[in-house]
This record gives structure tokens, C-alpha cells and sequence, in this order.
């Protein structure tokens, strides 16, 4: 997207929002006090699933004889009678117990108090930078509580902005932020200064935004909503010819076969999936999914504070297992990368700033490095871009926090990739 291009959208708690964990099935209401809620249907063929869509509205039809709807507890048990139909409960997630308290720092209207914040210096390696560069013609998906468009350091770079969490699915042109967090995750990414260059600057601000709501405005959303818009990423990443870096900045304690598909369809289609490591260290075995998966990159968080020679990794950050320590392979549950994720200041959903900590914050520095990075490159794949990353994270081992040690390791991953 050209940036003088003029963007056609009118759309418009408490610290680190990192991690969401899985919590019970919401159920909603309906008028004479029968519960609904979300479920997935397998069929057996093609027929069977269309008798049953004449029955169930379907919402989202991730598999080729399965669809997304809501039921009540009698016709769910009914179903599950019928051997040639597999019903499961869609899971929901919901934000996980906050790290810090907020510190806002400016209101909308006003200037950022820095420009360039520590995580920004950081991975740049430069404790002088000013701005920031790069991302041009690669696109960085967000799929999170939505991002506040209209913010002066982000309104340039938009160039989708859609609600997968609405009653009819998908909707174009609204993806409101009424939380802040996706708003915080999109400026640590991309922000690119504004419009007059005196805003807060992103990794990659040459990077497209698409801003894709996935969660409701209390920070809650269900399995299906994301996978479809991983799903989407995909495919509108292969229709348009261009490169797409997935940041998901949320997770589950659990494995969600949905969502666990979707990486899978996006990562064979080209998509580079970043995810966050979770918010639940520094226990082993901690790391949450999608970025627990093989085909994501799991994010831990650093803290700016320097011990053992390089920066720390915060104790809430999620770890994988001592177990794989120094195999310099991904396994399921393992950390890949860290990346600066405390007390980081950035965009906010009121059209001024916060800083807010967490492994949500250390995502969008990775997609931001990898969106600037593709850019420079845009013959790699993107398992090449992975590899390159990794390279660039075992240049700065990371030898601080509670298990990280020299190499690789269940708390650092490979280390902390930077710019140069």
C-alpha cells in the first residue's frame, strides 16, 4: 500500500493482556431461558453436513465436511447419539490475570513522551535511534481485540481492518478496539511516527496493517473466530501475491485442534505465524498454544534490565522443558525467541499511549523484525525468514532469567534476534 495513499475507513484495565487461557464455554440466553452456545460439527459426507446446515446456521466452515453454530444442551446430546456426526464445544478464551497496572501517558491529542522506546532501541541495537524503517509491501495481520485505525501514529498503514467476532462473522471495515490491547500490539509492530514524523515509531512502519478483531471488547473470543481469520490471512495473503506475517498476541493452556489447523493451512501457504509464549513462567512446561505449536513462532518476553552480560528474561514469561536445552530445534512447547515484552510503551486504544508488559508485547517486535526483514528479501519463504531469525537470535545469546543459560535454552529459545 502506498502510504500517500488516502485510507477509505471510517471506523473508527489493567496491564499485560499477553496470554488468554482457556475458560468455560459461554453460553448465551435466548428469550425463553434455553442456552446456546458455540459448537463444531463434523460430518461424515457432504450430504449429512447439509442436512444438518438446514438445520444449524453455520458461522464458519473450517473443514471440508464441518462447520461452526450454536446449539443448546438437548439438541447437543442429541447429536452426539448419532455415529455418523462428531460434535464438539468450541473453546472460548479469555485474557489471562494481569501482570502490571496501567500507567497511561498521554491522552488522545497529545504527543508521545518518547519516540523510540527501549524495546525499539533494542532491536535495532542502537541506544540513539530516532525512527524506524522498512516493511514496505509486506503485511503484518493482528489478529487481537481489534485496533483503534483512526490513532494518529497508525492510521497510514491500514489497509484492512475487519470483525470476526460479530453475529454475521465477518464484517469489513469495522475491527473497534474498545480494549486497547491489539491497539498497543499494532504500534509496537508498525507505527510509523504519523503523519508529521513526531509519534511513536514501530519496528517495521512500512508494514501494511491488517487489523483483524478476534476477540470481544472484555478480551474473550472463541476458537473457531480465530482459526477462520488465520484461515483468511492465508488466503488473502495468496490472492493478493503478497507476503504475511501473523501476530497473535493470545493463546490458549491448552491445544485447540481449530486453531492448531489453521497454523498449519497458514504456515503451508507461505504465512509466517509469531505467537506469544504465554504469561505463566518461569514453571517448565508452560508455554501456551498457538505458540506452543511447531509451525508458530513462540515469543518470550525481556525485561530491560541487563544481567549476565545481556538482557533478562522476565519471570512471567512462559518456559519450555530444561529437557531440550541446547538441540537448537523446535519442538512442540518450546520457546523459539525472545524479544523486549516489559514495561513497553506504546499505541493506545484512546489515541494516546500506555505501557503495559507481558509476552503479547514481545510478539509484535518479532512480526515487526520479520515484516522488515521479508521486505529486504522477498525471494525467501518463509521457513528461509524463520531460519534467518533464528540465526540473528543466536548472534545475542540471551543469559539472564531463570533458566536461560548459554545457547539454547527452555527460556530464551535461541536467543534475541535483533535488526543488526
Amino acid at each position: 500500500m502506498n502510504k500517500s495513499k488516502k485510507i477509505l475507513m471510517s471506523v473508527l484495565l489493567t496491564a499485560s493482556l499477553a496470554m488468554p487461557t482457556v475458560g468455560a464455554n459461554a453460553a448465551t440466553t435466548t428469550s425463553n431461558g434455553d442456552e446456546k452456545f458455540r459448537v463444531y460439527v463434523e460430518a461424515s459426507d457432504s450430504s449429512t453436513k447439509s442436512s444438518l446446515k438446514s438445520k444449524y446456521k453455520a458461522r464458519w466452515e473450517l473443514t471440508e465436511n464441518g462447520f461452526s453454530t450454536e446449539m443448546n444442551e438437548k439438541q447437543f446430546a442429541a447429536l452426539q447419539k448419532n455415529k455418523n456426526i462428531t460434535v464438539t464445544k468450541v473453546q472460548q478464551v479469555s485474557l489471562d490475570t494481569d501482570i502490571r497496572a496501567n500507567q497511561f501517558e498521554a491522552t488522545a491529542g497529545e504527543y508521545p513522551s518518547h519516540q523510540t522506546p527501549w524495546g525499539i532501541k533494542a532491536i535495532y541495537n542502537n541506544s540513539s535511534q530516532t525512527t524506524t524503517s522498512g516493511g514496505q509491501g509486506i503485511n503484518i495481520a493482528v489478529l487481537d481485540t481489534g485496533v483503534n485505525v483512526n490513532h494518529y501514529d497508525l492510521e497510514n498503514t491500514v489497509e484492512q481492518c475487519k470483525d470476526f467476532t460479530q453475529a454475521t462473522s465477518l464484517v469489513n471495515g469495522v475491527c473497534n478496539d474498545a480494549h486497547g490491547h491489539g491497539t498497543h500490539v499494532a504500534g509496537s509492530a508498525l507505527a510509523d511516527g504519523g503523519s508529521d514524523g513526531a509519534g511513536i515509531y514501530g519496528v517495521a512502519p512500512d508494514s501494511d496493517l491488517w487489523a483483524y478483531k478476534v476477540l470481544a471488547d472484555n478480551g474473550s473470543g472463541y476458537s473457531d473466530d480465530i482459526a477462520a481469520a488465520i484461515r483468511h490471512a492465508a488466503d488473502q495473503a495468496t490472492s493478493s501475491g503478497t507476503k504475511t506475517v501473523i501476530n497473535m498476541s493470545l493463546g490458549s493452556a491448552s491445544n485447540d485442534s481449530l486453531i492448531a489447523s489453521a497454523v498449519t493451512y497458514a504456515y503451508n501457504k507461505g504465512v509466517l505465524v509469531v505467537a506469544a509464549a504465554g504469561n505463566e513462567g518461569p514453571y517448565q512446561g508452560s508455554i501456551g498454544y498457538p505458540g506452543a505449536l511447531v509451525n508458530a513462532v513462540a515469543v518470550a518476553a525481556l525485561e530491560n534490565v541487563q544481567q549476565n552480560g545481556t538482557y533478562r528474561v522476565a519471570d512471567f514469561s512462559s518456559r519450555g522443558y530444561a529437557s531440550t536445552d541446547g538441540d537448537y530445534y523446535i519442538n512442540q512447547g518450546d520457546v523459539e525467541i525472545s524479544a523486549p515484552g516489559a514495561s513497553i510503551y506504546s499505541t493506545w486504544n484512546n489515541g494516546g499511549y500506555n505501557t503495559i508488559s507481558g509476552t503479547s508485547m514481545a510478539t509484535p517486535h518479532v512480526a515487526g523484525l520479520a515484516s522488515k526483514l521479508w521486505s529486504q528479501n522477498p525471494s525467501w519463504s518463509n521457513a528461509t525468514l524463520r531460519a534467518n531469525l533464528q540465526n540473528r537470535a543466536k548472534n545475542y545469546d540471551i543469559k539472564g532469567g531463570y533458566g536461560a543459560t548459554t545457547g539454547d535454552d527452555y527460556a530464551s529459545g535461541f536467543g534475541f534476534a535483533r535488526v543488526q
